[in-house]
């Protein structure tokens, strides 16, 4: 008898029944100016406030009945294995750059002798060359020239976006290949927990993409449509051979996936990924900053009949009609967020208004603070669910950003 998926999630908007999360930590305090945007942040958060944010977040979810996941938990119950401990220890130490410095034994017999939850929090929030003790050859060049940078081993301070390492599609994970090397062990270590965690590896899920590949593809360009469509954002984040890719395997196995909708959005920062300006609301219904509707294109690839490994683009006219024909519906709403006006509209977009994350059809969690974007949904028949997000906010990222759905509930 096969054992019931650990993964699922075949639609943007079915009811949420399991995610995972990262509650904001101590590599969020390892933040100082010099330093923003190395990794890829343009303020520095108060941490006691956004983790208070975070957990009414978390709490708002399983109020709707959804079990919270949290990633430093399962990466703590993988380290538990002696010989994950080792490879991942292994992998971590030629991924940073440790096994070339002159400190490297003393670096990971420090790794080697830490506890698991001390070796985890490691992993996320770095480590600091102050918390390793290390005499210095005199004799050597490094004696007299040291490096000012602080850390061995990165703070991974976005970590709290979970959607973006991977997501799931079907039955399968993609495990992302991230665009800023800032962000790939975050996807590195989402791997080991996909491979080694007790819940997920019995159950052997397919792998649509690995973290590996040379082309960059993140968890915000990602939609799951329904059990036939994914939509993939092409953007400063995601590579069109990237999406090929995924593509390609997708339709060579036995997913169910016959289409990827590709949604190409402007290469600029501002529009990140595209749930950053589009999202799903409801089985027939998106919201859409109003500012990028204009400078849309779109594309449909699905397998050619002459064969798995090629593929049909076909570039489509209207992104209204595509999402029509892609979900087999003449009824499709595009609610534009700020109430449709631009001026409102551009401000609450640097707040993540459009940013909604689905855990019912028709119900979605927002912020607060987007109150003209909140009230325009609830008049176009969706039930908003707000969260604070002062803090959360200045990661540049909103609920949807913040989860990465498990498993969903199939649309009756």
């Amino acid at each position: 008898m096969s054992q019931k998926p650990f993964y699922n999630v075949k639609s943007e908007v079915g009811k949420l029944e399991a995610v995972l999360l990262h509650r904001p930590g101590k590599e969020l305090e390892r933040l100082t100016p010099q330093y923003l945007e190395e990794l890829l942040f343009d303020d520095i958060p108060w941490l006691g406030k956004m983790r208070e944010e975070h957990d009414l977040f978390a709490e708002a979810l399983r109020q709707r009945g959804c079990k919270v996941y949290y990633y430093d938990q399962m990466l703590e119950e993988v380290l538990r294995e002696e010989s994950v401990r080792e490879e991942l220890i292994t992998e971590m130490a030629e991924f940073t750059g440790i096994t070339k410095l002159k400190e490297k034994a003393a670096i990971l017999d420090y790794l080697k002798s830490r506890d698991t939850h001390s070796l985890a929090e490691i992993f996320i929030a770095g480590l600091h060359k102050n918390e390793i003790n290390y005499k210095r050859e005199s004799r050597s060049l490094s004696y007299y020239i040291t490096d000012d940078y602080p850390f061995y081993i990165n703070p991974i301070p976005n970590l709290y976006f979970t959607r973006d390492p991977g997501a799931v599609i079907g039955n399968g994970v993609s495990i992302n290949s991230m665009k800023t090397r800032a962000r790939n062990r975050e996807t590195m270590i989402l791997s080991y927990i996909n491979r080694y965690h007790h819940e997920i590896k019995d159950t052997a899920p397919p792998q649509w993409y690995d973290y590996k590949y040379a082309d960059a593809i993140e968890g915000g360009d990602i939609l799951t449509l329904s059990d036939k469509v994914v939509a993939v954002g092409c953007s400063a984040r995601t590579s069109p051979l990237a999406i090929e890719k995924l593509a390609e395997n997708l339709f060579a196995s036995d997913s169910g996936y016959k289409e990827v909708l590709v949604i190409q959005i402007p290469f600029k920062r501002a529009y990140m990924h595209l749930d950053t300006v589009f999202t799903m609301l409801d089985v027939n219904k998106f919201t859409i900053f109003p500012g990028i509707e204009d400078d849309l294109k779109v594309f449909s690839i699905t397998a050619s009949p002459e064969g798995k490994e090629y593929l049909d683009i076909t570039p489509k006219d209207d992104l209204r009609k595509a999402l029509g024909q892609a979900l087999g519906r003449d009824d499709i709403k595009i609610i534009q967020s700020g109430g449709g006006d631009k001026i409102t509209a551009a401000r609450e977009q640097w707040n993540d208004s459009t940013n909604t994350l689905a855990i019912a059809p028709g119900t979605v969690v927002t912020y607060r603070r987007n109150q003209a974007s909140n009230e325009t949904l609830r008049k176009n028949g969706v039930e908003v669910v707000e969260i604070e997000g002062s803090e959360l906010v200045r990661g540049r990222g909103g609920p949807r950003c913040m989860s990465m759905p498990l498993r969903r509930a199939p649309i009756i």
